[in-house]
C-alpha cells in the first residue's frame, strides 16, 4: 500500500495558520493590526447653478427667520408658526426662549431691523448641506420696549453689529436656519 505525504500547498498551508496567530499576539508596535486607510474619494463637483440654489434658498430662509422671529417678538408668541417655517434647532430654541423671558419680564421687541446679508461658505457635499451666511444687522431701530408703557428697556439699545448664521438642508429639502450669533462688540 503506497503511502499518501501531504502536497506543497498542504504544508504551506499549515505553516502559514500556524506562525499566523504567534506573529498577532506580538507586544512590538510592528506587531499590532492597524486599520487600512481608505482610497482617496474624488469628492463630487456641485454645479454653479446647484451652489447658486442653496445660495438662494439660504439667503431666503434667513430673510424668512429675521421677519418671523420680528412678528413673533412683537406679539411676544414664542410659538408663533412662522417660527418652524424658517428655523430648527438649536436656534429653533434660543428664539423662543428668548421671546418667553422677555414676555414674562413685560416686555416686547419692536421697530425694524436692517440687515445686509452675504453667504461666505457653501457646503453642498457634507452632510447635511450648509451654507454660511454673515451680517451686518443695523438694530438701532429695533428696541426691546415694555410692553405696557412702550418705553425703552434700560440697556437694551441696538446699533450696528456682527452676525452670522448657519442654513441647513433637511432630508426633506427645505433650508432652515439650524444656528446663528450676534456679535454685538463688534461694529460693522
Amino acid at each position: 500500500m503506497r503511502a499518501r505525504h501531504p502536497g506543497r500547498w498542504t504544508i504551506f498551508l499549515v505553516a502559514v495558520l500556524a506562525t499566523g496567530p504567534v506573529a498577532a499576539c506580538g507586544t512590538e508596535p510592528e506587531a499590532t493590526a492597524q486599520p487600512l486607510a481608505a482610497p482617496p474619494r474624488a469628492t463630487p463637483t456641485r454645479s454653479a447653478a446647484e451652489e447658486q440654489a442653496a445660495r438662494q434658498a439660504a439667503l431666503t430662509a434667513y430673510s424668512g427667520y429675521l421677519a418671523a422671529s420680528r412678528t413673533a417678538n412683537r406679539r411676544s408668541d414664542p410659538f408663533h408658526p412662522e417660527l418652524t417655517r424658517f428655523l430648527a434647532d438649536p436656534l429653533l430654541t434660543r428664539v423662543r426662549i428668548a421671546i418667553r423671558d422677555a414676555k414674562e419680564h413685560g416686555a416686547m421687541r419692536t421697530g425694524t431691523l436692517v440687515s445686509d446679508p452675504t453667504v461666505t461658505a457653501v457646503s453642498l457635499d457634507g452632510v447635511p448641506a450648509t451654507v454660511e451666511i454673515q451680517d451686518c444687522v443695523d438694530a438701532t431701530g429695533y428696541r426691546l420696549v415694555y410692553t405696557k408703557t412702550k418705553k425703552v428697556v434700560p440697556g437694551s439699545g441696538g446699533g450696528r453689529h456682527l452676525a452670522t448664521a448657519t442654513a441647513t438642508r433637511y432630508p426633506d429639502g427645505r433650508w432652515l436656519i439650524s444656528s446663528g450669533a450676534a456679535f454685538e462688540d463688534q461694529p460693522c
